[in-house]
Parts: C-alpha cells; structure tokens; sequence
C-alpha cells in the first residue's frame, strides 16, 4: 500500500519527533545535512526550494505482520554469492577463445578499456541501486516510474536465462553420471551410436609421411582417416544430442537426459527456496570449488606435452589485432555477458544488503575477481589445448572451439588422454556442474524476488516465497522439455542467441544508465550512495553513467544490428525463416518493453505533457528511506503522523533524497 507523501510548504525542514531526536546537524557538502551518525537529517536544493530533484513523493506503508526484508547474515554471504552468479562459464570457456581468436595478450587491451568504462560503472550502478531502494529488479526504478519497463525487460531476460542455461548443466550433470565407469564412453568407438567412420586415433603424422598402411585401418586410405570422427564427437552429437536433421525435426525425448535436467531442476529448488540466508551459505562452496579444480588443473596442465606452446599462444600478443573493429566488439560483448549486466539479478542481491554497505568497494573487488578468474582460466584452458594439439599433430586453432563445443567436445578427449581418465572427468565435469549451478539458482533468486516485490503486503501469506520459486522452476521446465529432444539443440541456440544475447543486454544497459544519469539525475545518486557508503564515489562513475557507457553501448548495438548475420549451427545447418521470426520475437519481448511501458503510461496520465513526465518520473520511496531520515523514530508510529501534529513538534520536509 501506498500513502501520499506529507502536505508541505516550498521550504519545509524535515521530520524530527521531540527536542531530545533533533541532535546536532552537519553539511555533508552537498547542500544537505546529515545528523551525527552519517544518516539524512534535512536539507535543500540550494536555491531554498524543497522542490528538488529526489522529492520524497510517496511512502510505503507497513503493514502489520508483514516481514520485513531480508538481510544477508554476512556481507561475505553477498561477496560470494555476486562471485558464484557472475563468475560462470562465460569466464572459464568463452574468454580464452575470444583471447586466441583476437590477438592472444592483446585481446586485454580492449577487454580492460571496455571493463572500465563500460563493465564496472554499470556493475557498480546495479548493486547501489539494489541497495538504496531495497527491492528487486522491477521495484527498484521506482526510482523514475516511468521507467518501470526497464525491470519488466530484466525479468523477461533473467527468465529466458534460466530457462536454456540449464541445459549446460543437465548435460554436465549427464557427463558426470556417465564418468563412473572404469571405461570412458566417449574414448572407444565400440559403442552402439559410433558409425564405421569413428577413429580414436588418427595418426597424422603416419599420414604425412606416408607410413601408414592399410593394414592399420582395415581398408581406409589416409583420405578417408582425414574425414574420420572421433568418437567423443559421436558421443556428444550421436549419444547426448541424438541430434536431427533441423528446428523442424523435433524427434523423441532423450529419458536419460530429462531425468538429469529434472535432477539438476530440484537441487536449483531447494538452494532458492528459503532465501538469501540458505542461499548465502551455499554459494560458500559453490563459489570457491571451481577454483580448487582449477588450481589442479592447471598443476597438471603444465606438466604434459606441449602445455608450453599452448601457453604462448594464449599470451602471445598480435598487434595487428587491434585495429580490427570486432575485436572491440567482442571485448565488449564479453564484459557484458561475463558481469551479468542487465539481468536484473545483481539489484536482487544488492537490495539484500546493509543499507550502509560500502557496495563502491564491493563493485571493484567483484569486478577484479570476475576479469581475474577469466585470466587465470585461460592459462588452465590452454595448457590443456596445447596438450591435445600436441597428441593429435594438429595446430591448436583447430582443437579449441567456443561455448559447449570446447566443454563438451575438446575437454572430454582431454582426460581421455591423461592418467585415470574417470577421475579426471567426474572432477571435470563436478566443477562444470557447480560453476554453473549457483549462477543458475542466483538467476532463479533474482527472477522471484523481482515477482515477490510486486505484492503488497496484503497478500503475505506463510509458504508465498516457496511457492513462487516451485512455480518458476515447473514453469522453465516445461520449456525446457523441447530441448531434451533430439531437436533440443537447435532450440538451445536459439534462446542462446536472441533471447539473452549481446544485443538485449546492450539495449538494456544503455537505458539504465540513461534514467539513472539523466532521468533522474546523476549527481542526485552520486549523493544517494554518500548517504548510503558515507563519501562521494570518484566522479569518473557519474561521467560514465552520463556519457561514455551509453556511448558504448549503443556503439557496440549498432553494429551488431548492422553486422547482423542469420543463425546457423556448426557453419552448415542454416535456420528456417520461421525460427528467425521466433529468434526475433524472443529478443523483443525484452527490448520493447521499455518504449511500451513509457507510452503506455503516458498516454493514461492527464495533464499537459510536462506535468505527465513530471508526474510520472517522481521516485516514490519506501519505508526504510523514511526510517534512515529518522533513525530513532519508530516507522510505524512515523508513517501515522501528519503535519499538524504539534504536540509531537514535527517540523515536516520534503527531502532532497
């Protein structure tokens, strides 16, 4: 429920109950006062008019019985949990490819330049938004109304996210369970879904020098040994995809397969169900296992064969490289997917904080973590490629591809090949199932915090939240069911590339900072986070918000709209028109949330335009802002008050907030 703000006059001062609560009162440098303990007291808009941008406009109204939000019982509990959401597959698999693609070591050049004025500014914009208006990521802009959009937009992308990103880990989880045996299945070609031109060794140095003869193969000629499969290839398309012949073939369910999404679907449940204080505890080991596979991984990948020319190449700058317009794009594209901007999800975690939290702190510490797991993962990543190049006689820019064909193809043949290939692999693919597990169930975290926020208190009810979450992951997987078929991974792509891709994230990131900067006022957050953290952030973060993030992202959008190319799998089976309509209809539903909602609203508003924008962009607080201007006033007895209570001595303001 909702309550108009205080009836006030232009130069009011603010609420202060009884002569003992009025303390002493400190400028904070920003035309503001602050009382002694660092919390908002009163203040103006420096030309004596309480008519300020920030104008308190409405206030929630508790309601009793009502819980009141939840808080992280750790600041360490949010610290793990942004680490184990942002910090997923994007890192471990999709940096190092983007590296050797574009350049090695000088692909970091454009990856850091576009992380400090692209990735950490909305990074940091996200979590303090969360934080100041304590709601998730459809409630926070109620800070500019008008704008609501923007939160629907998050919602539909952070659904369509956790929707086909588990897949990843059904297949993981299918990888892991199949690891327990004493022979790999994707090592031999003697099982019943090989074809007769499976190979597991391919001899390329035979071939080149003309030694090997049929007696080797049977009857096959070098020609027909260089057409062969390998059989983890076969094992992957023929065995876990059982993939068709297109979109429009959907085929029959894989049971197998549906039975480890199913699994994957319940441990998701029961991480989310009772909130932020089962999920923080959780994401201590989800979020530190990774590393320790990692670490071993990499002690291990430096001692075999050719782990050294596989380093190089990783490391190994091409200044040429720089000059090329896609390498930016692809530096950019990066920052965005592997930060999770735009998902909504960052603002869920950050509304659980201490209203006082140093989130300025946080932002850089996360970001530092989430760029410096990519980096280190490249060396884990190539050391194992410069192995596999070194074993099949073949360069390395042919064993290396990108997304689930390198974590699914390239890394099984990898603990194929080294001692004990069974624990290699269950230890593999355990650390690919948890690295994506806590960013799958914080994205089920933000998706449901944003629904519950959409409920006033009236509507509490004891088991709403584990409700909530039980419905949101039947929901995703009843979608999901189309990508367990034999079709499923043409479905997959599809989701993969329109529905969360570079374009929506970029369109989305650009409006964010637009309401922030410009709708609401850059300068007027900049004090909103001295109130919250006690100092101002360096100014570099209000002029990237204003000008140079959304410059670059609309930079980067556009052109990806003018470099648009069709979807196609594996750069032969090319999509029907109709699943590029589809394609197309996924990445809208997101982007067009944003002008939609603002006409929309604008045109049911009345008055003249100007009173409309006025109206309609006024932030409406919540409880805790009125509570934080009064911090030793009870909220309830607070909220009842009017502005002719004189007993009380209440001297009314409209805040600058």
């Amino acid at each position: 429920m909702e309550k108009p703000a205080f009836e006030t006059d232009c130069c009011a001062v603010n609420v202060v109950l009884g002569e003992e609560k009025k303390g002493h009162l400190i400028p904070n440098g920003n035309g503001h006062q602050a009382g002694v303990n660092g919390s908002l007291i009163g203040g103006t808009d420096g030309a004596g008019c309480g008519a300020t941008p920030g104008t308190m406009s409405s206030v929630e109204k508790p309601v009793p019985g009502y819980p009141e939000r939840e808080q992280w019982t750790r600041q360490m509990d949010f610290i793990m949990s942004c680490v184990g959401f942002a910090v997923g597959l994007g890192n471990v698999w999709r940096f190092p490819y983007l590296c050797y693609k574009n350049g090695g070591g000088v692909f970091l050049i454009p990856y850091l330049i576009i992380g400090v004025v692209g990735g950490i500014p909305i990074f940091f914009l996200e979590i303090a938004l969360g934080q100041f208006m304590k709601a998730g990521s459809i409630n926070v802009w109620n800070i500019a109304p008008l704008f609501k959009g923007l939160g629907y937009a998050s919602m539909v992308i952070v659904f369509f996210c956790n929707t086909y990103y588990i897949m990843v880990l059904a297949w993981a989880f299918y990888y892991f369970i199949k690891s327990f045996n004493a022979t790999l299945p994707w090592s031999t070609c003697d099982n019943p879904w090989n074809t007769p031109s499976c190979i597991e060794i391919f001899h390329h140095e035979d071939c080149l020098n003309g030694t090997i003869g049929n007696t080797t193969y049977g009857n096959m000629t070098c020609e027909e040994l260089a057409d062969g499969r390998s059989p983890i290839i076969e094992f992957w398309e023929n065995k876990v995809l059982n993939i068709s012949q297109g979109l429009d073939y959907p085929g029959s369910i894989n049971w197998e397969l549906l039975l480890c999404l199913a699994a994957v679907w319940v441990m998701v449940y029961f991480c989310v169900w009772k909130g932020v204080k089962s999920t923080g505890k959780i994401v201590y080991f989800t979020a530190t296992f990774p590393y320790v596979v990692l670490i071993i991984l990499l002690v291990r990948g430096v001692t075999l064969p050719g782990a050294y020319d596989g380093i190089m190449y990783y490391i190994k700058p091409d200044w040429s490289k720089l000059g090329e317009a896609q390498v930016w794009i692809d530096a950019g594209t990066q920052i965005f997917f592997s930060y999770a901007i735009g998902l909504g999800a960052l603002t869920a975690l950050g509304s659980y904080n201490r209203f006082n939290n140093d989130c300025y702190k946080d932002a850089f510490m996360l970001a530092l973590i989430n760029s410096g797991t990519s980096f280190f993962a490249g060396f884990v990543v190539f050391a194992i490629l410069g192995f596999m190049a070194n074993e099949q006689g073949v360069d390395i820019s042919q064993v290396a591809e990108t997304g689930p064909g390198l974590a699914f193809i390239a890394y099984p043949k990898a603990v194929t090949l080294m001692p004990m290939p069974p624990v290699w692999a269950a230890l593999f693919f355990f650390m690919l199932l948890v690295l994506g597990l806590d960013s799958q169930f914080v994205g089920v975290e933000g998706f449901v915090t944003g629904i519950l926020d959409l409920f006033p208190g009236k509507y509490y009810m004891r088991y709403k939240r584990e409700i909530s979450v039980a419905i949101c992951c039947l929901m995703c997987f009843i979608i999901d069911l189309s990508m367990v078929t034999q079709g499923g991974m043409y479905v997959f792509q599809l989701f993969d590339y329109y529905s969360a891709s570079g374009m929506t994230l970029l369109w989305q990131a650009f409006w964010e900072c637009i309401v922030v900067s410009w709708v609401y006022g850059a300068d007027r957050f900049m004090d909103d986070i001295a109130r919250m953290i006690g100092y101002r952030p360096f100014p570099w973060m209000k002029w990237c918000w204003s000008f140079i993030t959304p410059c670059v992202c609309i930079g980067i959008f556009l052109f990806h709209l003018f470099n648009y190319k069709p979807l196609t799998y594996n750069n032969t089976y090319v999509y029907p028109w109709w699943g590029e309509v589809i394609g197309w209809c996924m990445a809208l539903m997101s982007m067009l949330c944003i002008p939609v909602s603002v006409l929309y609203k604008l045109c049911r508003a009345t008055g003249t335009f100007k009173e409309r924008w006025e109206k309609l962009t006024k932030p409406q607080w919540g409880p805790h802002h009125l509570e934080y201007m009064a911090p030793d006033t009870d909220i309830k007895s607070l909220a009842s008050l009017s502005a002719s209570t004189e007993d009380n001595k209440v001297i009314i303001f409209e805040s600058g907030m």
